[in-house]
């Protein structure tokens, strides 16, 4: 499997990009044309603080698989040298393993577990609004 020889930064990359693609359309789709307003709901989703939540409610109710575990660790554990300021570093890594764990999939074509996992992050932020 290539996609295990990519490094956490890689993965979490690539998952990045994918879900902030999604949550865009999941807004658009919502009737939201107005951009500060898409902008502000989109946020809610793929901020490093959401991501955390999300994550803390994956590992609290044993939503990620053994293999996913894995591929969080390396995400949230890879060395990043430069963070934003006002952002919380224990976010930061979260958020960095979760999009990790959405860039394996991703680039693995799991496209069935990354609509569960990114069904159970938009619900998880929903319940806590």
């Amino acid at each position: 499997m290539k996609t295990m020889l990519y490094n956490g930064a890689n993965l979490a990359f690539i998952g990045d990009a994918y879900y902030e693609l999604v949550i865009r359309e999941y807004c658009l789709l919502k009737g939201i044309t107005n951009q500060k307003k898409l902008h502000t709901m989109c946020v809610k989703y793929v901020s490093a603080k959401a991501h955390a939540k999300i994550v803390h409610e994956m590992l609290e109710k044993d939503f990620l698989m053994e293999d996913e575990m894995v591929i969080y660790k390396r995400g949230r554990n890879h060395d990043f040298h430069s963070t934003r300021k006002n952002l919380n570093m224990d976010e930061y890594c979260a958020s960095s393993g979760f999009e990790a764990v959405i860039g394996f999939h991703y680039l693995e074509k799991k496209f069935q577990r990354l609509k569960e996992i990114i069904d159970f992050s938009i619900e998880t932020i929903e319940r806590q609004e």
